[in-house]
């Protein structure tokens, strides 16, 4: 009997694992021409310092906010991950109309010892180093449009992908935009609390006074002295809402919490424009035509069809061209006691096969209606994307018109309100008014304040906010909006 003992060579483990490794770089089927070099698409420019940053600017601006959060922010990055996915996706439809080539390789130590009992001169000891090599073709000519089906699938999701990109980075856009100033506006809000928390240390001092020199009930003293109490804190309350603010927009920046920032005032730059005076009507037709969740959807939509499609083919028969050559060096021997001798063997073959499905239990009439129920789905689902788009437009549409309406509604409160406080504290300090009068000034002014504070804010947001829903946002909306501070 024949003892062999085999130790095989992995060589197409190790050319797969050198492939594996230089994928990445080498691209044959040139699909990284559509991946873009960072998550910020070209919304930055393509310069080679994009994403690259150092310490936080002092004082921060929204422009600064908005590059660090494009470039580093989770959801940007994975949404650039995708296009990277659907990408390769489309290499792998490019490399079925090629042909596959498989190689194979093995060397072997064989020993073989034969002994023939009372014939002696039928013994045999061999030993001899073997090898077996062969490498094998197929080439798919014809699927009844089975891989075609599968590349548009794929193309339609590399642009899906692509879409949801641009429509990740607007709404990561917009969502700085919206911390950014929702923390300035904490900011303001804050500075003018410490300011009302002095207005009414100031009022309760001269009530104070006013009481001691006994041309004022100890009343007088104990209600201003409980104003600024309350302004105490409102202060501190302020204070907390400042850092949660600032936390939020360090968030967005994939920044620790505690990161200090500092932002730059409020100010009273802002000057109504007419770049959204399109009818609300007009702005919603736009969207729906032009946002990228749109284009996302529509997108969706064509895979659907052509992986229904992509399903239908592959139950049909399919014509390959196939090859093989084989290659070893067995030994042979032609009976028993007979001598080994050293042999060559080698073996070809070109030709066709045709494969033709005939039953697979039904299952491919399932999977056709599982495919043509999830197009159906894409289709649902790109009518509630127009539906939602269409309400999100309207709300930020009327959001921006009230806000601008506000803006001269309260800068007219807080001039009135100043004239009333300044009013009633001479009017208290020469004894003519009373402290109600003052303290009812006091809180007025200091509500107009916080009003300012927030219209000013809300119209900032809700000019980006539109943009954004309109899929218009773009870095220019950043650097008009710091032209205007």
């Amino acid at each position: 009997m024949n003892a062999k003992r085999r130790t095989s060579a992995a060589v197409a483990l190790a050319l797969g694992m050198v492939s594996a490794t230089t994928a990445w770089a080498f691209d044959p089927l040139l699909t990284n021409g559509v991946v873009p070099a960072t998550p910020a698409v070209d919304l930055l420019g393509t310069d080679e310092g994009v994403c690259a940053f150092g310490d936080l600017p002092i004082p921060l601006r929204l422009q600064n906010a908005v590059e660090r959060a494009l470039c580093n922010h989770p959801k940007t990055r994975q949404a650039w991950a995708n296009v990277k996915i659907q990408a390769a996706a489309v290499g792998v439809g490019r490399a079925s109309f090629l042909p596959t080539v498989n190689g194979n390789w093995q060397g072997t130590r064989d020993i073989a010892r034969n002994h023939v009992t009372g014939y002696p001169q039928y013994d045999s000891n061999y030993g001899k180093n073997l090898q077996s090599a062969s490498v094998s073709l197929s080439w798919v000519l014809y699927d009844f449009g089975g891989r075609s089906a599968a590349l548009r699938n794929a193309n339609e999701l590399l642009a899906a992908a692509q879409a949801n990109q641009v429509a990740v980075l607007q709404t990561v856009f917009g969502t700085v935009a919206k911390d950014f100033y929702a923390a300035q506006a904490a900011q303001g809000t804050l500075a003018a609390a410490r300011e009302v928390e002095q207005t009414a240390k100031n009022s309760a001092d001269v009530a104070t006074v006013r009481a001691d020199r006994g041309v004022a009930a100890i009343s007088d003293q104990l209600q201003a002295q409980t104003a600024y109490a309350e302004a105490v804190v409102s202060r501190t309350k302020a204070e907390s809402d400042w850092a949660s603010a600032v936390g939020t927009l360090a968030s967005d920046m994939n920044l620790a919490p505690a990161t200090p920032i500092t932002l730059p005032d409020v100010g009273d730059g802002v000057k109504p424009d007419h770049e959204f005076d399109d009818s609300v009507a007009a702005l919603i037709e736009d969207a729906q035509q032009h946002y990228p969740g749109i284009a996302a959807a529509e997108a969706q939509v064509a895979a659907a069809r052509a992986k229904a499609a992509q399903t239908r083919a592959e139950g049909l028969p399919r014509l390959n061209l196939v090859a093989q050559y084989n290659f070893n060096n067995q030994p042979t021997s032609l009976q028993l006691g007979f001598p080994v001798f050293p042999a060559t063997h080698r073996e070809w073959y070109l030709g066709f096969q045709v494969t033709i499905p005939i039953f697979e239990g039904f299952a491919r009439t399932y999977q056709v209606r599982q495919a043509n129920a999830q197009t159906e789905l894409q289709i649902d689902l790109l009518a509630e994307a127009r539906q939602q788009v269409g309400l999100d437009v309207w709300n930020a549409y009327q959001s921006l018109q009230s806000a601008t309406k506000n803006l001269d509604n309260s800068a007219n409160l807080l001039v009135l309100a100043h004239r009333s406080y300044e009013a009633a504290q001479r009017r208290y300090q020469i004894g003519v008014g009373n402290i109600l009068e003052l303290l009812n000034a006091q809180s007025a002014m200091a509500n107009a304040k916080k009003q300012r504070i927030q219209m000013l804010t809300d119209w900032r947001s809700a000019r980006l906010q539109l943009a954004s829903k309109l899929g218009r946002l773009g870095m220019w909306n950043v650097v008009s909006e710091a032209a205007r501070q």
